[in-house]
Parts: structure tokens; sequence; C-alpha cells
């Protein structure tokens, strides 16, 4: 090896004396003294709860029946985390700072609970885990345990709002949490191995989006502690200059600590920490007197410390500090080994608990480098944003109506019209309510919210921006092409106590089906956690959804998200797919006065039919799933058929079809049924909102077929209605995974769901009361579908008669059924 590689490899190695950017003692002896002794507490601690049952202040030789029977934690990451949280309450302290702490690597957890347990809050929150022996034993066995806490930072954790455990989200999660909270520090801790996902990488372009004047300031700690589970970290293993052109590139400006000695460690942290905490109040004090927002180069602080931090450095001749071996349990084998046990007592003997928990509580002094009362990081209201939540200020949505004189006559665009209410929330909301999305704000013809705030960009402006362009340094519309970022920003948002909504085409949302997961997760833990307050719902808005993406092919058609979000707990997911502009303006106004659900709305951004008045969309909305009387036929009769439908399209050819059958049956008697709320068709049993089997019947009946109409994969409806009386009966048609560069109808066709392949199950499913009366208009019904496709196929568009389909106001039903009652009559 060359001298110059010698040179970077040791350059970059988290081993030897502190090695910093910023340089400086501000710490005495005296308070090296007390961080250190703190350090110690926290590490002690941290190894407490992955290795002990009993005996927690090792008052006796440790057995291992002390111990707990399976090892379960992460002590890699906890030093690091530990150092930076501890060297940070010095600066609230001094600076009075408001600040939350993220930590990235949040398997990590035993680094924040420490530190919770040792400002005091854990024990105000769970008052049986005392500050004594007795409350030490219970907090270690706690952890990790059955009838305890997980091994990450849960909903568990006092001061937490990012679980971490899975990779990618603490920056969004940061970032989110300070748009608007100007006096906000997040000190997010970001895992080296977390560096490498896509979401935490596209993260990094937040600072584009934060305006000095009006939100707070995200902090970062890139911890370098070289390895993953069983790997090396890409960003641990590249040269200094590589690593400050990345982030000078991503707009920041890096300050390095790196070394394992602690003592000069303690000065390189608290020298760079403070540095960079009077660089964020310095480009905030400048923007906030000049009322110019400006885009500075944030701080990032690059913290390179071995992982394992203090523990053995090998054990039989094996590395452990500063390898992958200490990424989880360090000393696996200690219920085996017993010169392995004697490792870890004398590991563990080192950070002096005895010296340092007297009566199984740290002194007076040592408590004294801690923040007090909400300043503590672990005990900040921001974090349990349900605390601080404002009730969201709605205008009433019924100002917005759509006029509908008759039933599916009228075509209108009920995403543009919802818009307006979008406009006029943010309006009212002007520091509690955003609107995030992936660059489909316009697309998805929701513009009408520019008129009350515009596009946050930090970054350069051109001339042309003026032309349409919607952006300003401040403003309620939050937009970069990163699903990721997007939803994770509304997520830090809300659990923080405010209110937002993420719009975006409904193929792409499935590039965050993991991200909604992990917050519904989280949500239905908080149900759990007696402390945790209500958060406003996640809401989630799709729309250019499978039946609109005919232009754009194959590609862009995938409604399967619903699918993810029904495998959800029932106490958080709703799904609701409102039919016309009016439902719309219902189910989002109920959506966005709803806490702790994960709502998704489901509804086309193109022009539609409108079905109902606005006092019948409320009532409907509100049972979530009724009889539609005005396009049904046989009123109070026994039906002889279900046409049922869930979603907006759906409804349109579920509707058509009902026409095409009463011109050739007039006497047949067809219930329409239309469903908004998904849930409605499970058991009652098994979701709050779900039909008793008593309401099921009186809407589909058990003995008659149902066609169903289903906006998604038609798999998810059989799923849902299969314990149901009759199940048998429902035939569902919605999305088969066919498609291509369609016309709208051609697309349905390829699916079975338009308007004449309806028609023809429902004749094939009632032998029973046409006999073979229904051959020859299912014939001819076949033969219209194959005009349509063929001249779809010929000229690009659908027939102008077909798409441009009203509902017949002819009195046709009338007459059919006066004639069948004639008939009934004479005979």
């Amino acid at each position: 090896m060359s001298d110059s590689n010698e040179l970077e490899v040791e350059s970059i190695s988290p081993f030897g004396p502190a090695r910093s950017t910023i340089k400086g003692e501000p710490l005495t002896k005296e308070e090296i003294d007390k961080f250190n002794d703190f350090f110690k507490a926290s590490l002690y601690l941290s190894l407490g709860m992955i290795y002990l049952r009993d005996n927690p202040l090792l008052k006796e030789p440790l057995d291992t029946k002390h111990l707990k029977a399976r090892l379960l934690g992460h002590f890699g990451s906890a030093p690091g985390q530990i150092f930076t949280w501890m060297h940070f309450n010095r600066l609230i302290k001094k600076y009075d700072l408001d600040s939350i702490f993220i930590s990235g690597p949040g398997h990590g957890a035993p680094a924040v609970l420490s530190q919770a347990y040792l400002e005091g809050t854990y024990s105000e929150v769970y008052p049986e885990i005392s500050e004594d022996e007795e409350g030490m034993q219970k907090f270690f066995k706690h952890f990790s345990f059955p009838g305890g806490i997980g091994s990450h930072a849960t909903p568990e954790t006092p001061g937490s709002i990012h679980e971490g455990g899975e990779l990618g989200y603490s920056i969004s999660h940061a970032f989110g949490a300070v748009f608007d909270h100007p006096n906000l520090i997040a000190l997010t801790m970001v895992g080296d191995g977390e560096a490498e996902t896509g979401p935490l990488a596209t993260s990094w372009h937040s600072t584009k989006f934060l305006n000095p004047i009006t939100d707070g300031a995200v902090l970062p700690v890139l911890h370098l502690n070289g390895y993953k589970i069983n790997n090396p970290t890409i960003l641990a293993r590249i040269s200094h200059k590589e690593l400050e052109n990345l982030f000078r590139g991503y707009g920041y400006e890096p300050y390095f600590v790196e070394g394992d000695d602690v003592d000069t460690m303690h000065q390189a942290m608290a020298a760079t920490l403070e540095h960079c905490v009077l660089e964020i109040k310095k480009f905030q004090q400048k923007a906030r007197e000049s009322g110019k927002a400006f885009r500075p180069r944030w701080p990032v602080i690059i913290l390179r410390s071995p992982k394992g931090w203090t523990g053995p450095r090998k054990i039989d001749d094996k590395f452990l500090e500063g390898f992958w071996r200490a990424h989880q349990v360090p000393i696996t084998d200690v219920h085996e080994k017993p010169e392995h046990l004697k490792i870890l007592e004398q590991w563990m003997k080192s950070y002096e608990p005895d010296r340092i928990f007297r009566d199984g509580k740290i002194s007076e002094d040592l408590k004294d480098l801690c923040p007090t009362r909400t300043r503590r990081m672990s005990a900040n209201p921001v974090a349990n944003g349900g605390t601080i939540r404002k009730t969201l200020r709605m205008p009433d949505f019924r100002r917005y109506a759509l006029k509908v004189d008759k039933p599916a006559s009228i075509m209108a665009a009920s995403m543009t019209n919802m818009s307006m209410f979008l406009r006029d929330i943010i309006a009212e909301n002007p520091t509690t309510f955003r609107l995030f999305g992936p660059d489909e704000t316009e697309s998805n013809k929701l513009g009408k919210v520019y008129e009350a705030g515009k596009k946050v960009w930090l970054g350069e402006y051109f001339e042309e921006d003026k032309d349409g362009g919607n952006l300003a340094p401040e403003g309620r519309v939050m937009e970069m092409l990163s699903e990721h970022t997007c939803e994770g920003w509304l997520e830090g948002y809300i659990l923080t106590g405010r209110h937002g909504l993420l719009n975006s085409y409904e193929p792409f949302i499935h590039v965050i089906d993991s991200m909604v997961n992990q917050h519904c997760k989280w949500l239905e833990k908080c149900l759990e956690v007696e402390w945790r307050h209500k958060v406003a719902s996640l809401n989630i808005l799709l729309t250019a959804v499978v039946w609109r993406q005919d232009h754009n092919g194959f590609t862009h058609q995938d409604p399967g998200f619903l699918d993810v979000v029904a495998n959800k707990s029932p106490e958080i997911v709703r799904i609701y797919l409102p039919p016309d502009g009016n439902c719309l303006l219902s189910v989002t106004d109920h959506c966005l006065r709803s806490s702790n659900y994960v709502n998704v709305i489901v509804a086309d951004k193109q022009e539609h039919l409108q079905y109902l008045s606005m006092d019948d969309a409320t009532i409907h909305c509100t049972k979530g799933i009724g009889i539609w009387p005005q396009f049904s036929s046989g009123r109070g009769e026994e039906p002889d058929l279900v046409m049922a439908s869930c979603g907006d399209i759906s409804t349109h050819e579920s509707l058509a079809a009902i026409d095409l059958l009463l011109q050739h049956f007039p006497e047949l008697k067809i219930r329409c049924v239309n469903c908004v709320d998904l849930f409605k068709l499970i058991s009652h049993d098994e979701h709050p909102h779900g039909l008793t089997d008593a309401e099921w019947i009186s809407l589909f009946t058990d003995n008659r077929p149902i066609i169903f109409n289903f906006h998604s994969y038609p798999w998810l409806v059989h799923r849902l209605t299969y314990k149901r009386p009759g199940s048998h009966n429902v035939h569902v048609r919605g999305y088969r995974e066919k498609g291509n560069i369609d016309t709208p109808l051609e697309l349905a066709i390829r699916n079975g769901t338009d308007r004449f392949s309806l028609a023809m199950a429902a004749i094939d499913h009632m032998t029973g009361i046409l006999g073979n009366r229904g051959a020859a208009a299912r014939e001819q019904l076949r033969n219209e579908q194959l005009k349509a496709k063929a001249m779809a196929f010929e000229v690009g568009m659908d027939p102008p008669f077909l798409k441009n389909w009203t509902w017949p106001h002819t009195g046709l039903w009338g007459k059919g059924e006066a004639r069948v009652a004639s008939e009934q009559h004479l005979h």
C-alpha cells in the first residue's frame, strides 16, 4: 500500500484522538468528567436493557440466572447516539432551544430510552418504572420483552416520532416536523446504513423547501460507525474529499467529528454542535430581520466513531468494537460460555454503576446536565403532536356543491370543483395545513389551491416561472418528484400536531406502500399508549385512476394500493370511493376532520357524470352504502337482480348496463346499490364500519345474483364478502391486469367492466328468470361491444353516443313498471 493510501485509510478510521473541522475546547475538566459519567450511565443502561432481567446494579456476581433467556436489541449505534444527545442537551440549556431527537437507526433504541430514563421522563409516563434500583430492574426487563416494549424507538418511547424500524425516513420526517415550527430544531441521527437507502438519499434535497423565516431547522448528524449487519457501509469507506463534495453538492456545509478518544471527542463534539447551532440561529436571524427568505448552506455533522464504541476491541481474538459484530447483541453466547459472561460483567462494571447509580439513581450533579420540563427532548410536546394539535378550521363543504337537477345527466370535473374547497381550507389554516404531492397537483386538477398558497421553492428562479410556475419561498403546497420524501414530510408534519393531504397518481402510490404500512403500525400501537394524544389522520387522495390511464398504457394501470391498505388494522384504515363530485366533497370533509386514521380517497380527475344532489350525497356518504332508487326499477318489490358498484367510473358503467338491460327487459326488477365506504362490505365483526348480516341482506338479498362492478382488483371484494349470506351470488368485475394504449371503453372491455360485459354477465346469471329469452339480447350486446372496439381500433376514439351516454329520463322505467302492473292486474 502506498503512503498516500495509508494516509487516506488513517484519515477515515474511527479510532484515535479526535479530529474535527471545528477546533476548540469549550468544556472545563470538571464538565468533561461529568460528561464522562453521564456517558457511562447511559451506556450501562443500554447494555442492561439488552442483557439483564435481574441484579440491575451488579451488586451480586453476574450469573446466567440474572440474564434474559432471549437476548434481543442493538448496541452498535447506541454510543454515538447517546454522545450526540447528551452534548446537545448542553446547548438546549445554554440557548433555551426547542428541540426534538430523531433516531434514524431506531433499532438503537437503548440510546434514546436511556436518555428518557436519565432525564426522568420515562418514570413520569410509566410511574412503576421508578428512578431507583427496583425501577431500573423493571426498566431493563421491560425492554424487548413479552409484555414490554419493542427494540426500536416505538410509540412507547417518550420523545419519539420516528420508530426507525424500516430505514430511510429520518430526514423527511425531521423536515416535516420543522415546517411551520419556526423555533424547532430537529436533531436527526442518520445511520450510515440508512444513508444507503433511496428514500434517505433523495430526502437530503429537503433544504430546497425550507424557509428560514417560517420554518425551523434540521441538524443532521450522519453517524459513520462503519458497518451494517454484516457489511461495511459505503459512506464510511470513501475519502473525506468525496464525502465533502457529496454534501456540498446537496447544498450542506459538512463538519467532521472523528475518533474514539473519549475526552478529546467531548471537546470536538461540544465545539462542533455549538458552531452549528449558532450558524442555524444566524441564518434564521438574517432571514427574519430582512424579511427575505434564502437558502443557506445548512450544517451537517459527520460523526465517525466505532460501532459499539467503548466495548471490548476483541473477544477470543475476533474483532468486536469497530466491527459488524457489535451491531446487535455484542456478546451472543454468555449463556453458554462462562468466560464470555465474565467479559460482559467486566465490561458493564467498567461503567462504574456502583458509583454512578447510588441508590439506583444518578446524582443531582449529573441530572443537572439535562434540561428540565418540556425542554427535555424526551418530553417535548411537539413529539406528542396531539397535545398541540389545533382543530382544523373548515369551511362548509356544502358551499361548493355541484348542482344536480337530474341524476346522471350532466358532466362536471369533481376534482377541479373540490380544489376550491381545498383552496379555502389552506386559506383558513395558513400555518397548520399543507398539501403534498410528487409534481402532480396541477395535473390532478387541483390548481385552484395556488390562489391560497403557492408551491414552496427555495431553489433558483427563471423568468418563465412567472408564467404559471406558481413558485414562492413561502407557500402551502409541497411538491417534489419523490413519493417517499412527500410522504415523509406529511408524516412528520401530522405527527407534530398539524394537518395535511397527499395527492398522487393512483398507479405510483405503490412506491410508498411500505411507508404507509409503517405509519399504520405506528398509529395502531399509539392506541395502546395512554399518554399518546391523537394526531390528525394521514389523508391520501388517489386520482389519475386506472380506468383513465388508457392513454399512458399498461405501466400506469394499477389500482392495487387498496389491497395493501385493506390488510391493515381495522381500527386504523378507511377507504372511500366517492361516485361523484358532491360525494367527494363530503368524504374529503369527513377525512380531514378525523384523527388517528389512514384515509384513502379514490376519485378520478376528469369530467364525469354527476348523480346526487348535495343533500343526497351527504346522506349517502354518511351511510357509506345504499340503494339508489332513482336508478332502480321495481321499487318496493323483491329484485330479480342487484347491480352494485364502487368507484366513479365503475358506477358509470354499471348504470349504463342497467339502461341496456331495461331496454331489452323493461319488466326486470333491478336494484341499484352503490358503495362509497369499502369497509361496509366486510362483516361488522371484522371492522367497525362493516354491515351486519341483516343489513347486508336488506341491500343485496341472499338469493339473487349480484353483479358488482369494482374500481380495483375484483378479488378484494370477494375477500371482504366471503362470509356474507349468499356470497356465492356475488359476481365481481374489476381490473384484471389487462391493459395497453386503449380508449377508456376498450380498456373496460379488456377487463370485463364495461356496460356490455356487465349486462351480459347479468343475463348469464338470470337464466332462472329469463330462461333462454336472454340469448338474443346477449347476442346484440356482444355485437355492439365488438363494434365499439372496432371503432377504437379504427379511429382511436370511443363511439360518441357511448362516450356521452347519460341516464335516459324518458319514463321508460315507469312505462315498463306500469305495463307489468297492468298484466298482473289482468291475470
